[in-house]
């Protein structure tokens, strides 16, 4: 079964979210600036990508983050308005191809490519859990 079949190439998703000092690299890093993280522009971008394509999904399946190659192209501060956009750029059996991109309200701060992969939660959530008892 191809469970990406109902995703439609050129499906968006969109979110705004402020930065507060939370997502900044001084939260994180001593010494840093306080600016939006590169690590956090980039959770934003999955979560807006997986946001597009979660009601095409099958009934049990979730998105998962598999490749994200994206520049960090500006520096933006706490308080400032940052848009975030993903886009279906390519469909396949179990993969879905994005384009990503972050603007403040001066620059376009990031882009890049995204690929999610479809899962069956029950599935995935076994395997990682048989992992994670052999770990212990």
């Amino acid at each position: 079964m191809k469970v990406t079949a109902n995703i439609p190439i050129g499906a968006t998703a969109e979110q705004v979210i402020e930065v507060t000092h939370e997502m900044t690299v001084a939260h994180f890093v001593e010494g840093m600036p306080a600016v939006y993280g590169t690590p956090i522009m980039i959770f934003h971008m999955e979560e807006t990508a997986g946001a597009a394509i979660t009601p095409h999904l099958p009934d049990g399946y979730v998105s998962v983050g598999v490749v994200v190659n994206v520049k960090h192209l500006a520096a933006t501060p706490v308080g400032a308005q940052v848009k975030v956009r993903a886009e279906v750029t390519a469909v396949d059996d179990n993969t879905v191809t994005f384009k990503v991109e972050a603007h403040d309200d001066i620059d376009k701060i990031g882009e890049g490519l995204h690929v999610r992969a479809a899962v069956e939660l029950a599935r995935f959530m076994k395997r990682v859990e048989m992992k994670a008892r052999q770990i212990r």
